[in-house]
């Protein structure tokens, strides 16, 4: 197999300026490469680049992809957005890395699987994923806690390791939350059991509406004035998340004490939902196979019950089908013999069937053919 490595890179507050674009564009003749975007496959060699020098210089967002089974984004927030230690409360391990710089906190995600199948391709995957920034600039923790499942799963943290909080809706996805989390290979089980101890909205969706306008209404007019001006001067893409932070700041209830599981905690609550959701699946399939097998077996009738008073001309069917010598009329002639074999057994004459079988067989016995069909379907 060639090798195949994706690069994507995203700038999404503000475009690269000229010279950020030059510094960029050196990098690789070949990428693609705009004032918000650069992309680049590689098939043999590699990117001469940092990545994290990038995401600190330059974009605020990362889609690694390599057909050796690695998976990695990176995402930028600016302080205001996301502390870092909030994000290090969750990124706690190799698989989920947080730093600063003097202006963002950067996470980075890191998904190996060198056993599994390939058959991905990047084009395409940072768009679907990308919203996942602005979840959580708007106080959305989620994406932060698939990062503490992802070290968890990974054998990175130790059986007594705490979770750390568990954020609402962690059962109720957004589609760029599971693509995240298919992304990272999040092991579904261990995410169901997680997702137990996940509060409700704290904000039902009747009420929000309304509460976010009040909250709105009700700020003072120098700070209106100040998001307007920050708007007018090219913030726009990060002053809703803003809000929407500050106003869940303000309006999330105040919720009881609620008991931290540890690493170990999960990860055996996971196995025993494994081993449920698989017996349930062989339940299942057993029930299936079961109403198949009946359906068949009242289809088998029928068609014998229509057989038996036509026996005969089914035999000398069989023979004008096999004097055809075409493959088609073979396979036809062997699936009314099965039949025929069938009604044989059913009325309790195996005997007569056999014989007339072992007769046809010799004279047939140089259509080579015909001689393996029967043999393959038991007609021996």
């Amino acid at each position: 197999m060639s090798e195949y490595q994706y690069y994507e890179f995203l700038a999404v507050d503000r475009p690269l300026s000229a010279q950020q674009f030059a510094e960029v564009r050196g990098l690789s003749s070949r990428a693609q490469v705009s004032s918000t975007r650069f992309v680049n496959t590689y098939n043999f060699g590699d990117f001469r680049g940092d990545p994290r020098k990038l995401m600190e210089r330059y974009f605020d967002a990362h889609l690694y992809l390599a057909n050796w089974g690695t998976h990695r984004l990176m995402l930028r927030w600016p302080h205001a957005l996301l502390d870092l230690q909030t994000a290090q409360g969750y990124c706690a391990a190799d698989s989920a890395d947080a730093w600063a710089t003097d202006t963002h906190v950067i996470v980075a995600l890191t998904s190996e699987n060198e056993g599994g199948d390939w058959g991905e391709d990047g084009e395409g995957l940072l768009a679907s994923l990308v919203s996942v920034r602005g979840e959580v600039a708007s106080g959305d923790r989620r994406a932060l806690y698939l990062a503490w499942l992802l070290c968890a799963q990974s054998g990175e943290l130790d059986e007594d390791d705490v979770e750390p909080p568990v954020p609402a809706l962690l059962g109720t996805p957004s589609a760029a939350l599971q693509g995240l989390a298919d992304f990272l290979r999040i092991d579904e089980d261990l995410l169901v059991v997680a997702s137990a101890s996940s509060p409700a909205d704290p904000l039902a969706k009747g009420e929000a509406g309304g509460l976010l306008a009040a909250w709105i209404d009700g700020l003072p007019v120098a700070e209106k004035n100040a998001f307007l001006l920050r708007a007018a001067t090219g913030e726009g893409a990060l002053l809703g998340a803003e809000l929407l932070q500050r106003f869940r700041r303000v309006h999330a209830p105040a919720t009881g004490v609620v008991e931290r599981r540890t690493v170990g905690d999960l990860l055996q609550a996971a196995e025993r939902c494994r081993a449920e959701r698989e017996r349930q699946a062989a339940a299942r399939a057993a029930e299936e196979a079961a109403r198949r097998e009946r359906e068949a077996a009242i289809a088998r009738d029928k068609r014998l019950n229509a057989l038996q008073p036509r026996e005969e001309d089914a035999w000398r069917d069989v023979e004008a089908r096999i004097g055809t010598k075409r493959p088609a009329e073979y396979d036809e002639a062997v699936r009314q013999l099965q039949d025929l074999q069938a009604l044989a057994a059913r009325e309790g004459r195996p005997d007569g069937f056999a014989h007339r079988l072992r007769q046809l067989r010799e004279i047939h016995v140089r259509k080579v053919s015909l001689i393996d069909r029967l043999a393959r379907a038991g007609l021996v």
